[in-house]
C-alpha cells in the first residue's frame, strides 16, 4: 500500500463497543433477538467505529472488529469445523484467562465458509473514503484454545492448519481489494521468534498485500497475559516476511525502544504511543513525548503510530480522547519535521 503521508496515525484493530451493544449482543443467543436484530446490532457498532475514528481525524481505520462478539477470535470457533468445546476449569471468581472457552480437535480443522473477514472488510471499503487496514488472528492465536487430540501431532500441527485456513482468507481478502493487512499473534514464550515468523509466512504466502504483523502480549480486560519482552522473539523473529512490525511502548514506559534500531532490519513499525490498559487520559503532548523518543530509533519514513493495542476491551468514553490525543501529536510531529 503507498501511503504519502508522513508518520500516519492508525489502530491496531477493535473498536471500543456502544453500552447498548454489551447489553444486547446475547440476546440473540438467548431466543429473544432474530438474525435481522442481530445484523442491525452488528452494522450500527461498525458504523459507529467508522464515525469516531473519522471524527478524530485518524489517516487509516478498520471496521473496529465490532461484528466479533465474543472478542477479536472467539467469535470464529464457531465457524470452524472439527472441534469441540471442553469443560470450563475455572468459571467463579475474578476473570482470567483461565476462564476463555476451550476446543479439542476430532478431525481436520477446515472453515469451508471461510472466516467471515472479507464481508467485514467488503463493508468498511464500501463505507469509508480513508485509507484502511484490516486484521486477522494469526495461526498461534487460532490454535492457542484447541488441544490437537487424537487429530494433530501437537499444538504446532493445530497451527500449521490454521495457517491454511488463514491463507484461503487472506488471499480473497486481497481480492476484494484489501491492500493492507495485519497478523495478530500473541508473545506465548512457549514458541521463539524462528517458530512464529515460519507461522506467519506460512499464513501469508503469496499475499500480494502491506503485511504487518501485531506482537501481542495480551489485552483481554485490559489484562496482560505473557511476559512483556520482545528480547525473547527478535532478532529471530525478522525471518517474518512482515512489512511492519506493529509493537507496544507505551503500557511498558518505552521499554526496548532504543533495540529497534537494529530489530527492525530497515522495515517499518507501528509504534504502540498510547496506552489502552489504562484509564489515565494521556494527553497530546504526552503522546508527542513518545513518538519524540522512538524517532531517536526510528526513522520518520518507517513510522506509523498506534495504541500499544485494541480498543475493544476500553470503554468509548475513555478510548476517544485517547485516539484525539494520538492524532494531534502525529499531527504536531509532522508539522516539527516540515519545518
Amino acid at each position: 500500500m503507498e501511503n504519502k503521508l508522513l508518520i500516519p496515525a492508525t489502530v491496531v484493530g477493535s473498536h471500543p463497543k456502544p453500552s447498548w451493544w454489551h447489553n444486547c449482543k446475547d440476546l440473540y443467543a438467548e431466543g429473544k433477538w432474530g438474525e435481522t436484530d442481530l445484523s442491525e446490532l452488528l452494522t450500527d457498532a461498525v458504523d459507529v467505529a467508522i464515525l469516531d475514528q473519522t471524527r478524530a481525524g485518524l489517516d487509516i481505520i478498520t471496521d473496529g472488529e465490532s461484528r466479533r462478539l465474543d472478542g477479536y477470535v472467539d467469535s470464529y470457533y464457531a465457524k470452524i469445523e472439527n472441534i469441540v468445546p471442553l469443560p470450563v476449569g475455572r468459571i467463579g471468581g475474578p476473570w482470567g484467562y483461565d476462564q476463555q472457552q476451550r476446543y479439542q480437535a476430532v478431525g481436520e480443522i477446515t472453515a469451508p465458509g471461510g472466516l467471515g473477514i472479507v464481508s467485514e472488510f467488503t463493508y468498511l471499503k464500501e463505507n469509508t473514503d480513508l485509507m484502511t487496514k484490516v486484521t486477522c488472528a494469526g495461526p498461534l492465536t487460532f490454535g492457542s484454545r484447541i488441544g490437537p487430540g487424537d487429530a494433530y501431532d501437537g499444538p504446532v500441527a493445530v497451527a500449521e492448519q490454521f495457517a491454511e485456513v488463514i491463507n484461503a482468507e487472506l488471499k480473497d481478502l486481497v481480492k476484494a481489494g484489501a491492500n493492507y493487512i495485519q497478523i495478530d499473534e500473541p508473545a506465548r514464550g512457549n514458541l521463539g521468534g524462528k517458530d512464529m515468523a515460519r507461522l506467519f509466512n506460512l499464513a501469508t504466502d503469496g499475499v500480494d498485500a502491506k503485511l504487518a504483523y501485531h506482537i501481542c502480549f495480551g489485552n483481554r480486560y485490559g489484562r496482560a497475559r505473557f511476559k512483556r519482552h520482545y528480547s525473547d522473539y527478535f532478532p529471530e523473529i525478522l525471518e517474518a516476511k512482515a512489512d511492519q512490525f506493529v509493537v507496544e511502548f507505551a503500557a511498558r514506559e518505552m521499554y526496548e525502544v532504543e533495540k529497534f534500531a537494529e530489530w527492525r532490519d530497515g522495515r517499518e513499525i507501528g509504534a504502540g504511543v498510547v496506552d489502552v490498559k489504562s484509564f489515565h487520559p494521556e494527553s497530546s503532548d504526552d503522546v508527542v513525548d513518545r513518538i519524540r523518543e522512538v524517532l531517536k530509533y526510528v526513522p520518520a519514513d518507517k513510522l506509523y503510530v498506534n495504541p500499544d493495542c485494541g480498543f475493544g476491551w476500553s470503554p468509548r468514553y475513555m478510548s476517544i480522547p485517547k485516539l484525539n490525543a494520538l492524532v494531534s501529536a502525529a499531527s504536531k510531529i509532522r508539522s516539527e519535521i516540515s519545518k
